[in-house]
């Protein structure tokens, strides 16, 4: 594994109007790394990732993704760089088709590779595969969620940045989706996942970081996390 990370957040504080989301937050991931971030609701999370690919901007601080500090780059440009975003909520395009939504994807890159692609996500995920001429919209929950990770993988990412893909989905389907970032991990994708399930999350990652509130409080590898009897009462509970 290389040692200059692939993504490097340093020092980045960020606002909504006059109230501060996040507080000097540094962290860092190495390519090939699956690394999570958990936290309570409302921790800043999902403002962390937003604020990656620049809504809201970061007021202070350096996102530096390859080296490049994302910064300087307009959010649609920030899709173009090898970096892809599966957003909490799926926001598929419900009227239109399950394949329609995946070949959305290849916008940042063009339609080059798109045939095989988009047989690469048929073949990772076979239930798109039955309903690929279905409105995106009649499809459960968890397929919505299968169908925007596909998307993302459209755009042939290096790295690719997941916000709560277990929120609102029954457990069986929970499993399925830890099972293909599992899979998309040994590939050697960049995974960054933000989740409130912490139990398969830390359990899935190689290092793991805890937000309190807009800070970083906490890191470690996912084992020691998951072994931590702070995290676990905090956490865990019953899962």
């Amino acid at each position: 594994m290389a040692d200059t990370p692939i993504l490097e957040i340093r020092d980045v504080s960020s606002y909504y109007g006059q109230i501060q989301a996040l507080k000097n937050v540094s962290l860092h991931i190495n390519p090939g790394e699956i690394v999570t971030l958990i936290g309570a609701n409302g921790a800043g999370k999902s403002t962390l990732l937003m604020t990656i690919f620049g809504t809201p901007r970061a007021r202070t601080g350096q996102i530096l993704y390859k080296g490049n500090n994302l910064l300087r780059l307009p959010p649609h440009k920030i899709a173009t760089q090898g970096i892809a975003q599966v957003p909490e909520g799926r926001r598929i395009f419900p009227k239109m088709t399950v394949e329609e939504n995946i070949m959305i994807g290849t916008l940042p890159i063009g339609d080059a590779h798109m045939d095989e692609d988009r047989q690469h996500m048929f073949d990772l995920f076979p239930r798109l595969k039955e309903r690929r001429n279905q409105r995106a919209g009649t499809l459960s929950g968890g397929e919505q969620q299968m169908l925007a990770i596909a998307r993302a993988l459209m755009s042939r990412p290096d790295m690719i940045l997941l916000d709560e893909p277990s929120l609102g989905l029954a457990p069986l389907i929970v499993r399925q989706i830890f099972s293909v970032l599992k899979e998309l991990g040994k590939s050697g994708k960049t995974i960054f996942l933000v989740e409130q399930n912490a139990n398969h999350a830390l359990k899935l990652a190689d290092r793991a970081y805890v937000m309190v509130t807009g800070e970083i409080r906490m890191t470690g590898t996912g084992a020691e996390l998951l072994a931590n009897p702070e995290i676990r009462d905090a956490y865990l509970g019953s899962h």
